[in-house]
């Protein structure tokens, strides 16, 4: 409680931990919160939980509640199936796929992810998980980061052309992507060249925390 209180006046941080995939991992109290951060960036609870919940919110949350089955690739701490079920109140299946399993560890430990009964934890690949999947969601979240590194499979054709397959009519991709120079901005054009036809519909929100931007994608039929 001291921690917590004195978290306010500056950030105090509770456990660290080096991982090969994550680098450096912190759970800090900071203005009477726990977060959970890497070296350089906000991976849940802070920032980043404003940035998809914007998402949520421009998707509208009496239709998120009324889905069926979410699937978020890049789990961390797990801020955004908290925003599901705490705010949003969805009853639905969450399933979440996560290839650092110390920060599933993390995230049960300090965050009570394993307490959520609607969700589930799947510890492999993102990539490798929707080539072998079958499974149709209703809402694909894609939150991939190596602390502020996008890997470059969110960006080819192969896994552009599943999370498609994955997704059910009249379902929602929210893609979080990370603005740091123009040839990113150039990237995350070309992203959205794939689903510019009469089937989808894109719309971005630019400058959300900083350095985020926002691409939410409707199948429209």
């Amino acid at each position: 409680m001291i921690k917590q209180i004195l978290s306010f006046l500056f950030p105090i941080t509770i456990f660290e931990k080096r991982s090969a995939i994550s680098d450096n991992i912190e759970v800090t109290w900071n203005n009477g919160k726990l977060v959970l951060d890497s070296k350089n960036t906000n991976y849940s609870y802070g920032s980043l939980q404003k940035v998809l919940r914007k998402g949520l919110i421009t998707i509208g949350f009496k239709k998120v509640q009324s889905m069926s089955d979410i699937l978020i690739l890049g789990v961390a701490g797990g801020s955004v199936i908290k925003t599901l079920v705490d705010e949003i109140k969805f009853k639905g299946e969450i399933t979440g796929v996560e290839i650092d399993e110390n920060i599933i560890d993390i995230a049960n430990k300090y965050f009570g992810l394993n307490k959520i009964k609607n969700y589930k934890t799947i510890i492999a690949d993102a990539s490798k998980f929707v080539t072998e999947s079958s499974k149709k969601y209703d809402l694909i979240i894609i939150d991939i980061f190596e602390d502020i590194v996008m890997p470059n499979f969110l960006f080819e054709k192969d896994f552009i052309y599943n999370i498609k397959r994955l997704l059910n009519n009249n379902g929602f991709i929210l893609f979080n992507t990370m603005i740091l120079d123009e040839k990113v901005i150039n990237r995350n054009t070309i992203f959205m060249q794939h689903f510019k036809n009469g089937e989808y519909y894109c719309k971005t929100f630019s400058n959300v925390e900083h350095f985020n931007q926002l691409i939410l994608i409707e199948k429209r039929n």
